[in-house]
């Protein structure tokens, strides 16, 4: 766990850090993104969430030039992530995909590089459709419109090592991967996934995948830290953790808000965390999280609220992908 102070970074195997709080980029609008990550950086975040699917490099690029242009930090101070979407997952294409990514950030490397998910698609030229999203034909219903091609992760893992290698990614790693297919892929892979990014909140806490991931090496970051919140306008609905009475329990106790208990909660369990917000104001509050710490019943009775509710699950828009990915994960603690 993450003690009381100003620890406020984990170290990757390769020897980096990765700021515990990021900010999250997804479903930031692209007429809103750029001003946002530019006030970010004003703020005082260094660490930048990012994917080729979130169709807003681009503009998150802007705001990241804006900041370094007014010298408010320099690019080695920023850590920012982005991810291999699954129609580039052939080892061809993987480098394709990143050196895209950097162009539309402006950038020259991303300091973590991750496979967005273990499912392999189809193929979509970039001067065809980009972001190509889910379905291999534009407009296509979900799930009719997937095409899967049969491109192993090892594969595209090699691809990854060649990312790294040429230096387009200073650490390269997964996301949505369950402990079997990082086992499988720590058996070969000549240069060690770095990080996994997993959905995880108070509802989802999956300790047993967490547990196996920091004990082998790899930084964990966690998305939708708050729950199903993000969800609710793509059709999802549940109960909101930010409701639960051990976490205004909490909240009260510390003076802070149930959103900082939540992600507290989620610094304090060793793990990375990757908030988004739209306003100034959560954008401070956001990173108000290392000079006081929840204590060890806090933390055991929000342990407690887990049931597995994966707000993904309460999407429609795709439902095939998500069974096959719950199926790993559910599959995974047979393993550990």
């Amino acid at each position: 766990s993450v003690p009381l102070g100003i620890m406020t970074s984990l170290s990757l195997r390769t020897g980096a850090s990765i700021p515990f709080v990021g900010l999250g980029t997804w479903k930031s609008a692209t007429g809103d993104v750029e001003e946002v990550v530019y006030q970010a950086i004003k703020t005082g975040w260094r660490h930048l969430d990012c994917a080729a699917d979130y169709g807003n490099e681009q503009q998150v690029g802007k705001g990241i030039k804006r900041a370094l242009d007014e010298g408010i930090c320099e690019r080695k101070d920023l850590f920012v992530t982005s991810k291999l979407w699954n129609t580039f997952h052939a080892r061809e294409h993987v480098k394709l995909a990143c050196q895209k990514t950097l162009s539309d950030l402006g950038l020259e490397y991303v300091d973590l590089y991750l496979i967005h998910f273990p499912i392999s698609l189809k193929f979509v030229p970039i001067e065809e459709r980009y972001p190509p999203e889910w379905t291999y034909k534009a407009g296509d219903a979900m799930p009719q419109g997937l095409v899967f091609e049969d491109v192993p992760i090892r594969d595209t893992w090699e691809g990854m090592e060649e990312v790294y290698e040429a230096g387009l990614a200073k650490a390269i790693g997964v996301s949505n991967f369950s402990a079997s297919l990082c086992m499988d892929l720590m058996k070969y892979a000549k240069i060690k996934p770095a990080a996994n990014q997993i959905e995880l909140h108070p509802y989802n806490a999956q300790h047993t995948l967490v547990k196996y991931l920091q004990d082998n090496g790899i930084v964990v970051t966690g998305y939708s830290p708050l729950g199903i919140g993000s969800y609710v306008p793509l059709g999802a609905s549940g109960k909101s953790v930010l409701d639960e009475d051990v976490i205004k329990a909490a909240a009260d106790a510390h003076g802070k808000s149930p959103a900082q208990v939540i992600l507290r909660w989620g610094v304090q369990r060793g793990t990375t965390i990757v908030p988004k917000t739209a306003s100034v104001a959560r954008l401070q509050e956001n990173l108000d999280l290392f000079n006081w710490e929840l204590t060890a019943d806090e933390m055991k009775a929000i342990d407690g609220l887990d049931c597995g509710q994966r707000c993904r699950q309460s999407v429609h828009f795709s439902l095939l992908p998500w069974h096959y990915l719950n199926s790993l994960s559910h599959f995974s603690l047979l393993l550990i």
